[in-house]
């Protein structure tokens, strides 16, 4: 019988075999190369229009000679006047918008958490994944035909005699809600099911009433997925552009619909720069909101997961 040689098996107490610095160098570089098409697609994609939106946005072309100089003119005519008065138009209409939805959205996701119907559950979520992403123009032209001068539902209600209209403010708030208030179903329900049940439970042990354990425990716990459902409700109204342009047009202040006018010159020509420099606005405005959102999501995830 031969014996195996002693530095074939290593003992239980021997050391791993380190790794060169060559093969530890390796395995980041084949990483990056795992990830390199995704690279590539999100520089096509956003890198190269957001250079270019950022380079419009801060230079002036002389139409004369044709020469173009760096200038901060289109940022502060952007901030100014009526371009001024369409970004806090739609700074108002999405808060607006996202705060009704938040409460509303909620209320039906708790109705939908604690039913003991499947069914109702499946339709509710059915409906609403297909409820948040129905908007444009058939949503405009569907809430015409039933909301509009001579909808159907105003006339049978007769709310043109209660002052109703619906190329308003008013109106493109409540046609907001009928895609925003599905958004915060679907993004709340995974949050209220993440309540644990022991903890409804301890406090029903201890005497806490059902307002207690939502004011203590519910509320604190599910503070960050409400907040973040907000702002995710916010910056969807916020970058709404084709229903109001199809609703309202320009009776409404709204900063997407006068970025479409630059563009086309509806209003005054050679204002195209000025319309980049609306849309880096929106950038930074939608920046921010993004800032506020992912610790909440991370900060939500910790106790829901």
């Amino acid at each position: 019988m031969t014996s195996a040689h002693p530095s074939a098996a290593p003992g239980p107490g021997a050391a791993a075999p380190k790794t060169t610095g060559r093969a530890r160098g390796r395995r980041p570089a084949r990483a990056w190369l795992g990830a390199l098409p995704l690279l590539v697609f999100a520089g096509l994609c956003f890198g190269l229009p957001a250079g270019a939106l950022l380079y419009g946005a801060l230079t002036r072309t002389d139409p004369a000679s044709g020469a173009t100089e760096a200038t901060g003119e289109n940022l502060r005519r952007s901030l100014q006047g009526p371009y001024l008065t369409s970004l806090t138009g739609s700074v108002e209409l999405s808060a607006l918008t996202a705060a009704l939805a938040a409460v509303l959205g909620v209320l039906i996701a708790q109705a939908v958490v604690t039913s003991r119907r499947g069914t109702l559950r499946g339709a509710v979520l059915t409906a609403s994944g297909v409820l948040a992403n129905f908007g444009g123009i058939p949503l405009a032209f569907a809430f015409v035909a039933t909301l509009g001068i001579s909808g159907v539902v105003t006339r049978l209600g007769h709310l043109d005699t209660l002052g109703w209209n619906l190329y308003s403010f008013t109106g493109l708030t409540v046609i907001y809600l009928y895609f925003l208030i599905p958004l915060m179903v679907l993004v709340v329900v995974p949050a209220l099911d993440g309540l644990r049940p022991q903890w409804r439970e301890a406090a029903r042990n201890t005497g806490a009433t059902t307002w207690q354990f939502w004011r203590h425990v519910g509320l604190p716990v599910l503070a960050p997925s409400l907040l973040g459902g907000s702002v995710l409700l916010f910056g969807s109204a916020f970058a709404a552009h084709a229903t109001a342009a199809a609703l309202v047009g320009g009776s409404v202040p709204l900063v997407t619909l006068k970025i479409a006018d630059a563009l086309s010159g509806n209003v005054l020509v050679g204002q195209e720069n000025v319309a980049l420099a609306l849309s880096l606005d929106m950038i930074v405005i939608a920046g921010l909101v993004m800032a506020v959102y992912l610790p909440l999501q991370r900060r939500s995830s910790r106790w829901l997961h």
